[in-house]
């Protein structure tokens, strides 16, 4: 072992980063097609420590779910989380190291189930061309260029979808074929 005491004698030209050498799969879990979960229903010091295992190659995510410390369910479905979602809420805790928290990160899971339910529900029911509009709207939304709001066109009028809700609502409208020919794009044309 080094007696050394202080700071690295040398500053490193580069960061180490993991598997380096390695390919990863697409389709494995932290591929492009499937992407680590989102943190959530931790506090802020939790979620750096989860951050930091995923930036070095520490990070294991869960296989299946492991029961809850408070209510003994097997409802705990994100890694080096102690108490699943519902204890958390319910005793405002942070679901990784347990201690009372005012606010924690992320939105919860089951949220972003429904609104993803809401959101194939409105796709569902809208016309092609709306529908390939939302699409290219979340696409640029998840790459960070622009807003992910959809325009609509309306009766008339074309102002932006607040919320899934809403788009439903407008997209029912089947009446308003003037406007789908104002609004064709090139890759509609296919």
């Amino acid at each position: 072992m080094s007696r050394r005491q202080g700071p690295p004698k040398h500053q490193n030209k580069y960061a180490w980063k993991p598997n380096a050498g390695i390919k990863i799969n697409e389709t494995e879990v932290g591929g492009k097609l499937r992407p680590l979960s989102e943190i959530t229903g931790v506090c802020h010091k939790c979620k750096e420590q989860i951050d930091w295992k995923r930036k070095y190659g520490k990070y294991k995510p869960l296989s299946e779910p492991t029961k809850c410390q408070k209510c003994g369910k097997r409802a705990v479905k994100q890694a080096y989380h102690k108490i699943c979602t519902a204890c958390s809420k319910e005793l405002g805790q942070c679901a990784k190291c347990c201690c009372s928290v005012s606010q924690t990160v992320g939105r919860d899971i089951e949220e972003i189930e429904n609104e993803k339910k809401q959101l194939e529900e409105a796709i569902k029911n809208a016309r092609e061309r709306e529908r390939r509009t939302l699409l290219r709207a979340m696409n640029k939304g998840k790459s960070g260029a622009g807003p992910s709001v959809p325009k609509i066109a309306g009766e008339g009028d074309k102002s932006p979808a607040t919320s899934v809700d809403e788009y439903a609502k407008k997209a029912g409208h089947d009446d308003d074929d003037d406007a789908y020919d104002d609004d064709v794009s090139d890759d509609d044309k296919v």
